[in-house]
């Protein structure tokens, strides 16, 4: 995709208290068909519809520079160029861009969006943005009931990029090289791809995986949708310190299992696994390298703590820090990504390994996805437990952290564990689990 900035000379923002009838209503069932945007987690967070203004990027040696520094620019232009009012005045409100980069350096399609439309909801209170241009004007703030979503229908499922044989041989090179010295962990993806019979509605999607995930992130941002438990970075809502920035870093997985017996000894052989330890402390080592320059004070845990989500459970690490005054919240996700937790260790020799191995694009998938606002506030998740959507077609991803110690049969069926996620979002009521051709 080439380079593409719909930049208005000029933005007419206003942000306003939602009216009473549709601040009753869930945020996903306020959303139209026509690519939804969303940033959700139990209940609260930002949507949008419409597009007011667009950046879509080429890979980094096209565009001759750093995505996420054009993007702050372009976003920064913007911002000079509004005429805002906000009468809410929390994070999300006035001129507010859902983003969406690319795992890859070399990969085309970064993408920041301004919709035309936000609707929002934090702490009890809920606001709609709307904008416009001296062309068109902000849209009223009445919201119309959209029409219901559709269900996905009749999938054909067809194997990804590398069949199970072919991707347990990675990670068995991967391990090999890993064992000779190259690197210390590198995360290998897979992907495979769904066809439905007609137009794949994303807001089924949506309301699914918030229903079965309300704790995770649940996002879409330019087809790409999916619900995350990676917090990469978080900025600014707390109105009482807009300096203090939190992560979530997890690190080595097991699914849950079917009986309280069963889901307690997992996550007790989850807890006690060198392998998995190993995994973790780099994932934590690399986010401790990357923040110390940018912050005044960092807290991470000296242990990590079990995380229990509908399907897996995580080794999960709470971090906290302080910005230094005058650090943009871009350059640090720049910084951050890849972290160790979708790229590996040590990152550059990684993302190389991974370029080799893997032998497809990843696109956005494991990028920073989120949303900020012109006062450097927002929200940025790693995209995984995703699926990029284009008309009837949904490419599935799902990612493995690879170390000396990794099993290529293990590391196969975790993956097929974090398919689940996207694979049963796309499953209508009553249809049988889904068996991969050939």
């Amino acid at each position: 995709m080439d380079h593409v900035a719909e930049s208005p000379e000029h933005l007419s923002v206003r942000t306003v208290e939602l009216p009473d009838e549709a601040a009753a209503r869930a945020l996903v069932d306020l959303l139209p068909e026509d690519e939804p945007m969303a940033w959700l987690r139990n209940g609260e967070g930002i949507v949008g519809w419409g597009v007011a203004a667009r950046l879509v990027l080429p890979d980094e040696p096209t565009l001759g520079g750093r995505r996420f520094a054009e993007a702050r620019r372009w976003f920064s232009d913007l911002t000079e160029r509004a005429d805002v009012v906000d009468t809410v005045g929390l994070a999300g409100c006035g001129l507010t861009a859902f983003t969406s980069f690319t795992f890859d350096r070399y990969s085309r399609g970064s993408l920041v969006v301004v919709p035309r439309v936000l609707v929002g909801r934090r702490d009890g209170r809920s606001w709609i943005t709307t904008v416009g241009t001296r062309e068109e004007p902000p849209p009223s703030p009445d919201i119309a009931a959209p029409d219901d979503a559709r269900p996905i229908g009749d999938l054909r499922w067809t194997q990804g990029t590398l069949g199970p044989r072919r991707w347990a041989a990675a990670v068995a090179g991967a391990v090999q090289r890993i064992r000779d010295g190259a690197l210390d962990k590198v995360v290998l993806a897979r992907d495979t791809v769904a066809r439905a019979s007609g137009r794949i509605d994303v807001r089924t999607l949506l309301r699914r995986l918030t229903r079965d995930y309300a704790d995770c992130y649940t996002y879409s941002v330019g087809g790409l949708v999916g619900s995350t438990p990676e917090l990469l970075l978080r900025r600014g809502l707390d109105p009482a310190d807009q300096g203090l920035v939190e992560s979530l870093v997890l690190a080595g997985t097991r699914p849950r299992g079917t009986t309280p017996e069963d889901d307690e000894k997992l996550a007790d052989e989850l807890a006690t696994s060198v392998k998995d330890s190993e995994e973790h402390r780099y994932a934590i080592d690399s986010l401790n390298e990357t923040l110390a320059g940018f912050c005044s004070s960092l807290d991470l845990p000296a242990h990590p703590e079990l995380l229990a989500v509908n399907n897996v459970w995580h080794l999960a690490s709470p971090v906290r820090a302080s910005l230094r005054s005058g650090v943009s919240t871009l350059d640090v996700v720049e910084r951050m990504h890849p972290t160790a937790a979708v790229g590996g260790t040590p990152t550059a020799g990684a993302v190389d390994l991974i370029r080799d191995l893997e032998e497809m694009d990843r696109g956005r998938y494991a990028g920073p996805v989120g949303w900020m606002d012109a006062e450097g506030r927002g929200e940025w998740g790693i995209a995984l437990r995703c699926a990029q959507v284009e008309g009837s077609r949904a490419r599935l991803f799902a990612g493995c952290g690879i170390v000396a110690g990794s099993d290529p049969v293990a590391e196969l069926a975790e993956a097929d564990t974090k398919f689940r996620v996207m694979r049963e979002a796309l499953i209508d009521p009553r249809e049988n689990t889904p068996q991969l051709s050939t």
